[in-house]
């Protein structure tokens, strides 16, 4: 747990960091573990040595102090610590008198009986990386590795190559002990050349890339029927009166057979005063 939280704290550190690329800090031997009474040694590879590099580091006992001056000893480069410790695991930067700082690295000094060996400077994503569970006496134990508390493989020798990425690894031997944590940093995706496709046929492309048709919202649905009610029904309407009219109106037959009519009634009427006239004209002759 103790671990954890000096993890946290250098990897918060390290993210706050200003970075350049005037200056260029090793580590050597290149880990970000060891053992507690381990030796290492610290450079800044100065690209203007004019810039007055310092070697400084953050730990949970200190802050922004100085190799030589307070920890380490330095005649120039490289800064070296002949017998580090657990209060020794911090993280550490090159800085210009100007304040300008290089990449930064965590180191993390063990007081158990397995370290894990990684990268401790970034690297490129999906890179391989060889990843390393050791004791003191041994490299070559069998190892389970995790990734954020999830088993991610076991190595027969003590070795796993992995695909870099960015991620919280340890490991474990089993009758030895467990690793403390250790942070991969990882600076990108490696820009790679695809191989070239066969174009799909336009058909099918414009096919497969066309979207649905969205579904008609309810008034879209009503709009055609009212329009037909509003368009077609007087329209129906007005046809069926015209026919209904055009059914009762008088025809020409009709019109004939009614003019004819007061006609032959006249004449009948006529014939009968006359045959009226002749039998008076006959009642008067008869003695």
């Amino acid at each position: 747990m103790e671990a954890t939280s000096l993890l946290r704290l250098l990897s918060v550190t390290s993210l706050l960091s200003c970075t350049t690329d005037q200056a260029r800090l090793t580590l050597s031997p290149s880990s970000s573990q060891f053992f507690e009474d381990d030796s290492l040694s610290l450079s800044c590879e100065e690209d203007d040595s004019s810039a007055g590099w310092t070697l400084r580091r953050n730990t949970t006992r200190e802050t922004r102090t100085q190799c030589g001056a307070d920890w380490g000893t330095s005649a120039g480069s490289p800064c070296k610590i002949s017998y580090v410790l657990p209060w020794d695991s911090g993280v550490y930067w090159c800085e210009s008198r100007e304040g300008a700082t290089s990449q930064s690295i965590n180191i993390t000094v063990s007081g158990g009986a397995v370290i894990l060996q990684s990268p401790v400077l970034p690297v490129m994503e999906g890179e391989n990386i060889t990843l390393i569970c050791r004791t003191q006496t041994s490299s070559d134990l069998p190892a389970d590795f995790y990734k954020h508390d999830s088993l991610i493989g076991t190595g027969p020798t003590g070795h796993m190559t992995i695909k870099a990425d960015e991620g919280v690894y340890r490991c474990n031997i089993r009758g030895h002990g467990e690793s403390p944590p250790s942070w991969i940093s990882v600076t990108g995706t490696p820009t790679t050349t695809a191989p070239p496709t066969t174009a799909a046929p336009p058909e099918l492309t414009t096919v497969s890339s066309a979207a649905p048709p969205p579904a008609p919202s309810p008034l879209q649905q009503v709009f055609p029927v009212v329009r037909y009610l509003v368009v077609f029904c007087p329209y129906v309407i007005s046809t069926v009166l015209m026919v209904s009219l055009y059914r009762h109106r008088p025809t020409d037959n009709s019109l004939h057979v009614s003019m004819a009519t007061p006609r032959s009634n006249r004449a009948k009427e006529g014939l009968a005063e006359e045959q009226d006239d002749e039998a008076r004209v006959s009642a008067e002759s008869d003695p």
